[in-house]
């Protein structure tokens, strides 16, 4: 963990040392919810860029650097989604993005084809209230404690339990979930 939490929006090295022990763990984190591998690759970008302008928001006492990395991607990826919403339906989406070369677009194209199942848990969990369903996904999915989730989604531990207990009742009746949360 960073000691001085504004410490790797100033220092190089302790930033890539970040950045190199967390990519991975982020990329999973996007690469189950988005299936474009050059989306998945702006949006892990865009999330270590927050991570630099956000870095003194970082509170150890409150969780886990990863708790705090999937808020942070999160928090990107639900601007991504609006500001995609409102940009005519994609239609310039790739313009002035860097292409990905054959070797970078084979390894997110395993990593999506890898979390494939957590997509379709996703789909499944899509009738879900928003708060719930975020749940779920945080501790079934992306494997968070209870209070790792509550600290990402900025409520509660006791809301966070509350809202698994909920999620975990509707969703008992589909296989996939079923298989997910009887660990």
């Amino acid at each position: 963990m960073f000691r001085r939490q504004a410490e790797i929006a100033t220092d190089p090295v302790a930033f890539e040392a970040f950045y190199r022990r967390h990519v991975d763990a982020v990329t999973r984190f996007l690469a189950r919810r988005v299936d474009d591998p050059h989306m998945v690759a702006d949006l892990v970008a865009e999330v270590f860029m927050a991570v630099l302008d956000s870095a003194h928001t970082y509170r150890a006492g409150r969780g886990t650097e990863i708790a705090w990395l999937c808020g942070v991607a999160s928090n990107t990826l639900s601007a991504e989604r609006r500001r995609a919403f409102k940009e005519s339906r994609l239609t310039n989406r790739m313009s002035g993005q860097r292409p990905l070369d054959a070797d970078d677009l084979a390894r997110l194209e395993e990593r999506i084809d890898a979390e494939r199942k957590a997509r379709q848990i996703f789909t499944a969990m899509a009738d879900l209230p928003e708060g719930e369903r975020a749940v779920l996904e945080l501790v079934v999915i992306d494997q968070l404690t209870v209070t790792e989730a509550a600290m990402a989604l900025g409520i509660r531990p006791g809301n966070a339990k509350v809202r698994l207990h909920r999620a975990r009742r509707k969703m008992r009746e589909v296989p996939l979930v079923r298989e997910e949360t009887s660990r």
